[in-house]
């Protein structure tokens, strides 16, 4: 399996717009973040996790061709706004997209894009097939998919493990059943907004507390606001298994 980061920055982005502190201002590739999402290859299977309002530009920079399907993590708008540009696959494929997700979240894309589920004959309008999931194992073709559900302040949000990989965004409190899903993963990804306490986001401490408990071999940071500090300053004082994730960085599982 093949993971691309096609996002690792937060809702707003890195640079911030109007901002002039030293990581919006920096001229590092790495410190330059979309919102967050990856793209996960396995055995001729394209999905993307999220479709956040950078989707169209993140397709076209990892030369996404094909897409299966879209894995759901919540409804915020950073994790949904791009997905009327899954129309360019509409017409590519000459199909409507998976879209895996929970019941709450697909209602709330349907209200979000209401125009798309209208009684209309309108050629050009974003067409996607929900297919509902729950927090119990599922698969996508012969992928097999562990949701993890975790907290963003009193909404719940899935995190997913694939086998050895476990991906986990926007959290900030994890329960010990679910933690447990994650014990034994050789990769984990996991969220890491800033130094200061936020009330819906892991720390970057919170982040490595989760880590110390669940031991994997090695972690990525993601979901990182210009808070987070200079990719170059903050992967130098991580030990050897931590890594800042950043944006085309491609690893495989």
């Amino acid at each position: 399996m093949e993971v691309t980061f096609l996002g690792t920055g937060t809702s707003g982005g890195v640079p911030l717009i109007g901002c002039q502190c030293e990581v919006c201002k920096s001229n590092d590739a790495r410190d330059k973040r979309l919102r967050t999402s990856i793209l996960i290859q396995h055995d001729g299977l394209n999905i993307v996790l999220d479709c956040g309002p950078d989707f169209r530009q993140q397709m076209l920079r990892a030369d996404v061709r094909k897409l299966d399907a879209i894995l759901m993590t919540h409804a915020h708008k950073d994790h949904t706004a791009g997905f009327d540009d899954i129309r360019a696959f509409n017409f590519m494929q000459k199909k409507a997209i998976d879209v895996y997700c929970t019941e709450e979240t697909e209602q709330s894309i349907k209200e979000q894009f209401s125009y798309a589920f209208t009684e209309t004959d309108y050629p050009y309008l974003p067409k996607m097939n929900f297919v509902r999931i729950r927090n119990s194992e599922f698969g996508i073709r012969n992928l097999k998919i562990q949701p993890i559900e975790v907290m963003h302040a009193s909404m719940s949000v899935f995190g997913y493990r694939f086998g050895d990989f476990t991906y986990v965004t926007d959290a900030k409190t994890i329960a010990k059943e679910e933690r447990d899903k994650i014990r034994g993963t050789k990769i984990l990804v996991v969220n890491a907004l800033r130094h200061e306490n936020h009330y819906s986001h892991f720390t970057i401490n919170e982040a490595l507390e989760l880590m110390n408990d669940v031991n994997p071999e090695l972690t990525y940071l993601i979901h990182m606001s210009h808070q987070f500090g200079l990719h170059e300053e903050m992967e130098k004082k991580f030990s050897a298994h931590i890594r800042v994730a950043y944006d085309g960085l491609k690893i495989s599982v």
